[in-house]
Order: C-alpha cells, then structure tokens, then sequence
C-alpha cells in the first residue's frame, strides 16, 4: 500500500482530523465516569449495585482492545483511508444505539461498537502519521496523537458532565455523529486514495479473529470493578483460562498458516520487542496510578469522588504535556534516549510519590509528564522497526501491549498490595465499647484508626515503590530501542521537509 504525496497543507488536515478522532474516541472512553449515577436510574440500576453497570466499561474496553490488530492489518492491506472512514461510519453508529437505547443491553451493545472503532483509530492513525511524514519528523507528529488520546482522560468527565448537565447524558451521544461526519468530510477530501499494491498479499483473517477473542477474554477476565475487594472478578478465572487457551490456538495457527498477521521478516525483533515490554510496562504503570491514587483519596485521605479527580488531575495533565515533549525530543536526538529518560524520571517520581503520602500532588504531576515523555518514542520505534507494509498492525500491536500491561499490572499489584495490608493488620483488635470505660474505648478506637491508616499509607507507599522498580526495569529494556535517525526515511513522505 502506496499514497500519493497529497502536499503539506491536506497532509496537515488529513492528520488534524484523523487525530480529532482519536480525540473523539479517547473522550467517549472516560465520559461515563461523571454521568453513570444518572444512566443507571434510566434503567432501574440502583446506586448501590453499580457492580450491575459494569458492562457498559467492559463493553467499550472489549471492543476497544479487540479489534486493533486486525483492523491494523486491514489498513495496510487497503489504505488508511477506507478504514478510518468505516471506523468513523461504526463509531457514529455505536453512538445512535447508545443514544436511543431503552434498555442495558443495547446501550452497552452500542458501547462495544464505540470501542470497537474508537479503538481503531489509534493504530491506523499513527501509521498514518508513518505514511505522510518522514521518519525524522514523526516522533512529533506521534507526540500530537498521543497527546491528543491522553488529553481525552482529562477533558472526557468534565465533557460528559457538562453535556448532560445541558441536554441529558443521551447528547453525550448524539454529538458524536456530527462531529464523525465532519471529521469523514476532512479525511475524505485531504487524503488522497491509497494505491495498493498487487503483490501486498491477504489478510489473515482468522488469525485477526482468534487474537481478537483472545483480547477480549482477557479484558472481560482481568477487569475488576472493585479492585480494593479482590484481585479479580467473580468471573475472573475461568474467562482468563479461556484466553490463554485460545492464544495457544492462535500461535499454533500463526506458526502453520502460510499467511501471518504480522509476518516476521523484515522486522528488527530485538528493538521492536523491547518496545513492547516497555509500552507493557507503561501501560501497567498507568492503571495502578489511575486505581490507587482513586482509592488513597478515598480510604486514606477521606475525600469524595469528585476530590479524589481532582487529585488524580495532576496526574492527567501531565500526560499530554509529557507527549509532546516526548514527540518533540525523539525527533532529535532518536527514541531510545527520551524513551530511558522518561522511565528514569517517572521511577524517580514514584520513589518521590511513596516516600510524600499523602502529600503527592507534585509527584503525580511529575510521574504523569515523565510517562508521556515515553507514549510518541515507543509508538515511533514500532514503525521504524517494521516495513512499510505492516505500520498498521505494528501500531496496534504497541497499543494492545500497553492495554494487556494495564489490566494485568492493575490486577497484580493489588493482589500483592491487598496481600501486604492483610497481613499488617492481621494482629490489630477491633475495639468494642463493652465492659470498659468510654474514654479508654474512645482512646483504643483512636489508636486502631491510626494503625489502620498507617498501614495503608504504607500499602500505598509499596505500590508506588513497585511502580518506581516497574519503570526503572522498563527504562533499561529501552536501551534496546533505535538511536537517532541518521537518513531520511525512503518512504513515500521521506521527500516531506516541513
């Protein structure tokens, strides 16, 4: 799959409105968080079974996690252009049954679909990014993407509040389809038609489709609702069983089938693996920040909800801020270099993190900027490391490597951490005001409320310290990843100066 030059200004454009969509994508990935108290009462959920709305998170992560590498295969098999515009047509249609469902099962039906093509979007639009820029300037055209796809944790409650507050949650919906529809318009007339090429070969559909069910065991079985509970969900598993079950068939069937999803030669395995333990890394890092700092506000430092965003909000913000830079640094001096450094300084925050609770705001805000230094560096060293012919499954396979880190270091690190608070709290008594005076209850009461909170405050600490070792393996694995770029790329945009 070749595409024609389209200039700087479409290319600009075309890129614009494919990263408005990841934008789009993202936003609709937290914008429930703000409004599901007022969806559930639409559908006779009560707020103290919220356990029951859990699909529509699940639905959307499944689709989201799902699809990508066979839909990024799709793109390098067809063109970025068709399938950005199916995975535009199917977000606006998950968006119309979101809009008029009556009932859970269709909303979250509707979510699955969102995901789906959401999802999508990210992977084919990075190697988008490959297609129309040269490989020195990449990274920074990657930064604005990841950037764009972070910022939608930071706007996407605030987003969805502010819409339902106007017209109802439902409008949180029916805005996605002008907006689709005009982002269509601006890809369809700055991209110019991919010229595929005779001998590019077929699509492994089954192998696409086996992985496909594989991912999505995993997101179902790996998320858990109520991580301060237990490790995983009820349901949790006999469902992850399945999908190491089923990602054995499909290493059988890669290995015997004469057409692969990403075919091996070609690649440079050993900075392309690397990338992907450090993007499993990040992604794990990530979520146990996401998780923890959520249930540190509320158990330790007793906030609510909305304190307990507004904390993680240092956090969030970093994220996009450390993207660009991130994007701006591997252009110039390579991916491996803003890559160690992000992890290095993001271990360091953790360390800082641990050693401040519950005085955190700085160090969160540090750690989210040094892990997005590390989002366009990863997503680049991908591309640089596969044919031309394979960026979209490349790309997907980084974002599905990030996803897998986030749901099983979530899940890991609360089993050990749960694990740890259980046994500091083994041998403290619960008081009881019988028998004994009540100021010497009031004052055994008080000592036990501080024994607990000092045990949290080091579950916590241990966390965050594992989350600093996390990084500071991560940052050592990127060593491996690619230098700076001593020629132009000989792809079709290599000729792109500006």
């Amino acid at each position: 799959m070749t595409l024609p030059d389209p200039g700087p200004a479409r290319r600009r454009i075309a890129l614009g409105a494919a990263g408005t969509a990841v934008l789009i994508g993202s936003i609709d990935a937290y914008v429930l968080v703000s409004v599901l108290v007022d969806m559930i009462g639409e559908f006779d959920i009560p707020v103290n079974h919220l356990e029951r709305a859990t699909p529509l998170v699940t639905g959307y992560l499944l689709g989201y996690t799902a699809g990508m590498p066979l839909l990024g295969r799709l793109s390098d098999r067809f063109g970025r252009k068709p399938v950005i515009h199916l995975c535009l047509a199917a977000f606006a249609v998950g968006s119309l049954v979101s809009a008029t469902a009556t009932d859970l099962a269709p909303l979250v039906a509707g979510r699955a679909l969102q995901g789906l093509a959401g999802g999508a979007l990210l992977p084919v639009t990075m190697a988008l990014a490959a297609d129309l820029f040269a490989a020195r300037r990449r990274p920074a055209v990657l930064g604005w993407v990841g950037a764009a796809q972070e910022l939608g944790a930071v706007i996407g409650p605030l987003f969805g509040a502010g819409v339902a507050a106007l017209v109802g949650w439902r409008g949180i919906f029916w805005i996605n389809l002008p907006l689709a529809l005009l982002a269509a318009l601006a890809i369809h007339f700055a991209l110019p038609n991919a010229r595929t090429r005779r001998d590019a070969g077929r699509v492994d559909v089954l192998g696409g489709l086996l992985l496909a069910v594989a991912l999505g065991l995993f997101t179902v079985g790996l998320y858990n609702p109520e991580p301060e509970a237990s490790v995983l969900p009820p349901w949790g598993p006999p469902t992850v069983v399945g999908g190491v079950a089923v990602l054995v068939v499909f290493g059988l069937q890669q290995w015997r089938s004469p057409v692969r999803l990403l075919e091996p030669d070609g690649v440079r395995w050993r900075p392309f693996t690397a990338g992907l333990v450090a993007s499993l890394a990040a992604g794990a890092v990530l979520m146990v920040t996401l998780v923890d700092v959520q249930l540190l506000a509320q158990t330790l430092l007793d906030l609510d909800s909305g304190g307990a965003a507004l904390l993680l909000l240092w956090f969030l913000i970093g994220l996009p801020a450390g993207a660009l830079v991130g994007g701006f640094l591997a252009s110039r001096f390579g991916e491996r270099l803003p890559t160690v450094i992000g992890f290095a300084a993001a271990a360091a925050a953790y360390l800082w993190i641990g050693r401040s609770i519950p005085d955190i705001e700085s160090g969160l805000a540090l750690a989210g900027a040094a892990l997005g230094v590390t989002i366009a560096p990863l997503s680049s060293a991908a591309l640089r490391t596969t044919p031309e012919d394979r960026h979209g499954t490349a790309a997907a396979v980084v974002v599905v490597a990030r996803m897998m880190g986030m749901l099983v270091g979530v899940a890991a690190l609360t089993s050990w951490s749960l694990h740890r608070f259980q046994a500091a709290t083994a041998d403290l008594d619960t008081p009881l005001p019988f028998g004994v005076p009540e100021a010497e209850f009031l004052e055994r009461q008080a000592a036990y409320l501080e024994a607990l909170d000092a045990a949290l405050a080091n579950q916590y600490a241990e966390v965050f310290t594992a989350a600093a070792g996390i990084c500071l393996a991560a940052a050592i694995v990127s060593a491996a990843l690619p230098g700076r770029v001593r020629q132009r790329s000989s792809s079709l945009a290599g000729a792109e100066a500006g």
